[in-house]
């Protein structure tokens, strides 16, 4: 047989599979113009832990077992997914739907402090996330910084995680369930870098699956009440309890006071910050203000 009659179906196979493959990922892959949604500023909004900057505009996040890879340049959003699983997961969890200019839109014309806020971190959107997730993360966020709150995941999620592999063959590990915590001695988190944060976590875990804490329960709750139930948690402050109110049950009028926080009430609102004008959405604005204090000097 003539030799180049073989390499020519050989290379026809190659490119056939080529096509296929390339067929395949336009098929898990969704594209989408957005306002109001970048990628980077909900990276380090302080919402979210699980979420990681690979490369330039292209990012990875882990929601429960869940992986997603998503790029981002010139206005448009690559979602790697079918269109079925953006619909029904991703589209409901960065909150897509909502009209975040509406609230910008809202702001006093003459609070020029808020509206900078708002400028710096406009793309930023309430994530719709795992309450007992954020309950874990937030009770770890205490008198941290969001590097070593990630950390702190990554190492529980490593330990007692379920260790998965990507379609591209991308290993990650599930957020660690809370039957699997529950069964941990107080202290033992200790080695995941959680210091007095390990009896915390533990016993969260332990309350979850003896019927205690009723995750199902909470989230059917409005927010003052989930916010009160909330703080019967051993290790949960006030301040956690709102943050987990707003990224873990998406109540928007919850607004977390955190240091950064406080010291910009305390330097641009002298009387008070006015949550009443802002009702129903003060959690939007808190995001604004948190972001610009750790990043608005480096934008000007």
């Amino acid at each position: 047989m003539n030799f180049h009659f073989i390499f020519s179906i050989i290379l026809s196979w190659k490119v056939t599979g080529f096509r296929k493959i390339l067929n395949i990922r336009k098929k898990n892959m969704v594209r989408k113009q957005i306002e109001n949604f970048d990628l980077e500023q909900i990276c380090n909004s302080g919402q979210c832990f699980r979420m990681k900057k690979l490369e330039e505009n292209k990012y990875r996040i882990i929601v429960g077992a869940r992986y997603l890879d998503i790029y981002q340049k010139d206005g448009e959003s690559i979602f790697y997914c079918c269109s079925e699983e953006f619909t029904e997961v991703w589209e409901e969890y960065f909150d897509l739907k909502r009209d975040y200019k509406f609230y910008i839109e809202k702001i006093n014309s003459r609070d020029m402090y808020l509206l900078n806020a708002a400028k710096s971190g406009e793309g930023i959107r309430i994530l719709k996330q795992d309450l007992w997730e954020m309950i874990v993360s937030f009770l770890i966020s205490q008198q941290n910084n969001i590097v070593r709150i990630r950390k702190c995941i990554e190492n529980i999620c490593r330990e007692y995680g379920e260790g998965k592999v990507t379609a591209s063959g991308d290993k990650y590990y599930t957020f660690p369930k809370a039957e699997v915590l529950a069964s941990l001695e107080e202290d033992d988190l200790k080695a995941c870098n959680l210091g007095y944060r390990s009896k915390y976590v533990v016993r969260a875990a332990k309350g979850v699956v003896s019927g205690e804490i009723d995750l199902l329960a909470i989230e059917k709750m409005k927010y003052k009440e989930a916010k009160e139930e909330l703080l019967k948690i051993f290790g949960v402050g006030v301040k956690v309890a709102d943050c987990i109110c707003l990224f873990g049950l998406h109540h928007l009028e919850a607004f977390p006071v955190d240091t950064h926080i406080n010291q910009a009430l305390e330097k641009n609102y002298k009387r008070g910050f006015p949550r009443r004008r802002y009702k129903g959405f003060e959690g939007v604005l808190q995001q604004y203000i948190f972001y610009y204090e750790l990043f608005g000097e480096k934008m000007k």
